[in-house]
């Protein structure tokens, strides 16, 4: 039962891409949580922490229409979660998922397995501290990756690296990093970004481009599926970060 006593069927709850005019147009997860807690028409519902509501946003966005069902169990969850104190544990949860779980897959795919593992080591990121420490390694990492799209790009033509370049922007997108980074700017602050969360983006992002100069579209799709479903999780373990940690 929503806050205004009228109950909504979630599994008549078909979630879709983007913001919608109103209900008959259709619904993203956010815009799903405000007609269940009984506001009116908007994809960001004042009883959702601002944090969650971009999160949810993008995440929406970016996966695709199956996976995007995965989020409709996590609607009754959102309500209530505005200005309850955890929005800092929120954005070193995401930062953490960036840092140690996002950023290694791409390496991995880059055959920098080494940089991967040495990110996968790193203590669990849950203050300032641990976003300090890690920024180091990230930083190590990104320039392993760096130098490897370098030498990818002195070797081929312009059309080559903008296909390639193409390629792993849209499966990085697709894989819902962004979302991870605009929450962790978000509640974590701009500290805590500058430590770790803008190396991890680049190295994640020059990791993936060097990965896909060599195995495509069709190569990454494994890496893919995989952060999108652990983004899923990860947005799950956000609403309550108190029980993940």
């Amino acid at each position: 039962m929503t806050t205004n006593d009228i109950i909504i069927d979630l599994t008549s709850i078909v979630l879709d891409r983007g913001a919608h005019d109103d209900r008959e147009d259709g619904l993203c997860v956010m815009e799903a949580v405000a007609y269940f807690a009984g506001e009116e028409h908007t994809d960001a519902p004042k009883c959702v922490s601002p944090v969650l509501t971009t999160f949810g946003q993008r995440l929406n966005d970016v996966l695709p229409h199956d996976k995007r069902q995965q989020l409709v169990p996590l609607i009754p969850q959102l309500p209530g979660t505005r200005g309850d104190g955890l929005d800092e544990q929120r954005g070193y949860l995401a930062l953490d998922w960036l840092v140690r779980t996002y950023t290694p897959a791409w390496l991995d795919l880059a055959g920098l397995t080494a940089e991967a593992q040495a990110l996968r080591d790193l203590r669990r990121i849950v203050d300032l501290a641990a976003a300090e420490a890690a920024g180091p390694v990230v930083k190590a990492g990104a320039a392993k990756a760096r130098a490897a799209w370098d030498a990818a790009w002195d070797a081929a033509g312009d059309a080559a690296r903008d296909a390639a370049r193409d390629a792993a922007g849209a499966a990085a997108w697709a894989a819902a990093g962004a979302a991870a980074w605009a929450a962790a700017w978000d509640a974590a602050g701009d500290a805590a970004w500058d430590a770790a969360g803008a190396a991890a983006r680049d190295a994640a992002g020059d990791a993936a481009r060097a990965a896909a100069w060599d195995a495509a579209r069709a190569a990454l799709k494994p890496t893919v599926d995989q952060l999108q479903d652990s983004a899923i999780a990860l947005f799950g373990s956000m609403i309550r970060p108190e029980v993940a940690r």
